[in-house]
């Protein structure tokens, strides 16, 4: 797979990760559509980390040490755009409004629907046993 980091600023979405008991962050994707990227849609193993400064010079700086993530790409909004949204496995804290990068190591499975929030929730729990095996 060749590897991809997406940049952008956290922004407020639905809420339904949180709601699910899996709180993402959702990345403003204007900077993805000008990069024109081609990323299949789909569920990835990654990590992620917020840009920082250190001695006045940009430096990605770890969130906590390396910090895993389930990374969703699609599909495509009511503005023709995909969603970019991350759960960051074992943070708990405030990204609104910070710059975060993901890190896309490993593609594991095609994006789709599911019949219930239950079956959901229970490919979620694969999802991430599998990337804290990674």
């Amino acid at each position: 797979m060749k590897n991809y980091i997406i940049s952008g600023k956290v922004i407020h979405g639905e809420h339904y990760g949180r709601k699910l008991g899996f709180p993402t962050a959702n990345l403003d994707r204007r900077s993805f559509s000008r990069r024109k990227m081609k990323i299949r849609f789909g569920v990835y193993a990654g990590w992620a980390t917020v840009d920082g400064h250190h001695l006045g010079q940009p430096q990605m700086v770890p969130i906590k040490g390396k910090n895993p993530a389930a990374i969703v790409i699609g599909p495509l909004d009511k503005t023709g755009l995909p969603k970019i949204e991350a759960h960051l496995i074992g943070f708990k804290g405030d990204l609104y409004g910070k710059r975060l990068s993901l890190f896309l190591v490993k593609y594991l499975r095609p994006f789709r629907k599911f019949k219930d929030e239950e079956e959901l929730k229970k490919q979620i729990k694969k999802d991430i046993i599998r990337i804290k095996k990674l």
